[in-house]
């Protein structure tokens, strides 16, 4: 596995994964209703075009295996951890770990001392793995419908 900063001509292919991996991997935690809601498919053209602007700015790192993109992440210089996805078909190999620790690493570069994330009822025992601690539980409504997830916290020594 490579882990590469992120590049516009990857924006497809993280879009995509975003789509099969909320669809499949959270779909345990989640409605139907919600999965839809959460990722729908008639964004996706705009979704391409706001992600590639935001992961522009923010620190991005994309996993590939092969050339494949298998998962991605990325983190705002004020140390919100945005977007964390692994592909559906890699899950469990340490991917989202790799990314999450050089995010982190990242973030004590720019001397942060706290990273914070909204982590879905899926991700959660992930990041508290990681020692992140859930500030709050969240009630976000996307579409008319309610998605509950957590605020997540993890202080950096």
């Amino acid at each position: 596995m490579e882990i590469l900063k992120y590049r516009e001509s990857d924006c497809e292919a993280m879009v995509s994964l975003f789509y099969e991996t909320i669809h499949s991997v959270n779909a345990k935690d989640y409605s139907l209703e919600q999965l839809d809601a959460w990722a729908p498919r008639d964004e996706r053209e705009v979704k391409m075009q706001s992600w590639n602007e935001s992961l522009g700015k923010n620190i991005t790192f994309v996993a590939k295996i092969n050339h494949q993109v298998v998962g991605f992440s990325d983190l705002t210089r004020e140390g919100h951890l945005d977007r964390l996805f692994v592909h559906k078909d890699y899950q469990g190999m340490g991917i989202a770990t790799a990314l999450v620790e050089r995010l982190e690493s990242e973030a004590k570069k720019l001397n942060l001392n706290v990273i914070d994330t909204d982590a879905s009822i899926t991700a959660r025992p992930f990041f508290e793995n990681r020692g992140y601690k859930v500030v709050r539980t969240q009630e976000n409504e996307r579409r008319g419908v309610v998605l509950i997830n957590f605020k997540m916290v993890k202080q950096l020594s």
